[in-house]
């Protein structure tokens, strides 16, 4: 009788499930803050553990003055392409940037140290973590001498900043060309959508005075704050505007920045803001901007002498289903309850990532990876992220079938 498959990827991962934890703890302990988004060194030594494992890397450094026009210091996306015969192109995203540490660790944040199951660090769960979820799933897959269809990794380090330069510089130049991509997320959930993000920068201008004299200035703080007013009534309609998919409750706006003012003694002649508007998948991104665009300058619209400039910072649209996406997400969610013994749920979720570069160009697009199933659960962007290690090797068990399955599709 032939061998199980599936049977031989889930041995093939218990195998090398302690190298793969080694493999982690290695990408864990190199630093790669985002900002200040230095992270060529982090791609130089995950090429190395990759070609350690036999991969051929493909680097790709992106260039120096693009890299700053996106406001880090460096940034080298890797691509390893196991091609096993013709047949769909699947491609793997996780990125290897990450917040800074912050405080209230009760661990070295880049130690990655093990505990009661668990490893710590930065970036151990967003999502260093799936750098080893799926290179160990390709490397299980590797063993079954498949004659079909093509897999890929796309390593990328710029996810805490929107993607430009990562996943969506490596499709514009047409690096690569996948049918699918599954990009990094938690083992409990397939998240099939999530919201948008628009940020603006709204700049109010008034007139510099000596505070001895303030009727001759213009005070462009005191502006702001009827611009603020008018966005927190705005911010109070949006808990109306509901998403009708599963995860994601309703629109939200933060106004996350505000600086301005010369000196206490001085009446400020310019105040900046930042404001986050999230974007459900129902909504026309550009009919949301409209909106805050003739909001802003219309608060103070009666204070002669104040002017109001608004830029837009970013504009990261929203993940939504894409035809051809279903069978994808059917095969996640069988191998995750046959690994994991619970039903795995397609969902939405209100943050955004640079999984949308792959939807944005037609690529039916999914996040699955390791990890529980919530990032407060894995202290995600918090003090003492944390991975458990049964989860990795769930997920990489899961991935390695998934892919399996999909490669034998006509």
């Amino acid at each position: 009788m032939a061998p199980d498959p599936i049977a031989t990827l889930d041995a093939q991962v218990d195998a090398t499930h302690p190298a793969q934890i080694e493999f982690l703890q290695e990408l864990v302990r190199v630093p790669s803050d985002n900002p200040p988004g230095d992270c060529a060194a982090h791609a130089v030594r995950a090429a190395e553990l990759l070609e350690g494992l036999g991969f051929t890397v493909e680097r790709h450094p992106i260039a120096a003055d693009l890299v700053r026009q996106h406001g880090m210091i460096s940034a080298t996306n890797l691509i390893v392409r196991r091609r096993y015969g013709d047949g769909p192109v699947i491609a793997l995203n996780a990125h290897g940037d990450v917040v800074p540490p912050g405080e209230g660790w009760t661990v070295e944040p880049y130690g990655g140290v093990i505990k009661d199951g668990k490893l710590y660090g930065r970036g151990v769960a967003v999502s260093k973590s799936d750098f080893a979820t799926y290179a160990f799933a390709l490397k299980a897959l590797d063993t079954l001498g498949l004659t079909r269809g093509t897999v890929e990794l796309h390593l990328t380090y710029d996810e805490e900043i929107g993607g430009d330069i990562g996943p969506g510089l490596l499709l514009k130049e047409g690096l690569s060309k996948p049918d699918l991509a599954i990009c990094a997320g938690f083992s409990y959930g397939v998240v099939t959508a999530h919201n948008g993000c628009l940020h603006l920068e709204v700049r109010v201008r008034g007139k510099i005075a000596h505070a001895a004299l303030p009727e001759t200035g213009i005070d462009a703080l005191e502006a702001a704050t009827d611009i603020l007013a008018a966005l927190y009534a705005y911010r109070r309609t949006l808990t109306h505007l509901h998403s009708s998919v599963h995860g994601i409750d309703h629109a939200t706006m933060v106004i996350g920045l505000i600086k301005g003012g010369v000196n206490t003694n001085v009446v400020p002649d310019l105040v900046t803001l930042r404001l986050d508007r999230r974007i459900l998948p129902e909504e026309d991104p550009a009919t949301a901007e409209a909106s805050l665009r003739e909001l802003i300058p219309r608060a103070v619209a009666h204070r002669g002498g104040v002017h109001v400039d608004i830029e837009r910072v970013l504009l990261a649209l929203p993940l939504a289903p894409l035809p051809g996406g279903a069978r994808l997400v059917q095969v996640l969610q069988a191998q995750g309850k046959r690994v994991f013994g619970t039903r795995i749920e397609a969902h939405g979720v209100p943050i955004y990532t640079d999984a949308r570069h792959y939807a944005e160009a037609g690529i039916p697009t999914v996040l699955y990876g390791a990890g529980p199933r919530t990032l407060i659960e894995a202290g995600g962007h918090n003090a003492d992220e944390r991975l458990v290690l049964e989860d990795l090797r769930g997920a990489t068990k899961v991935v390695a079938a998934t892919l399996y399955e999909l490669l034998q599709d006509t």
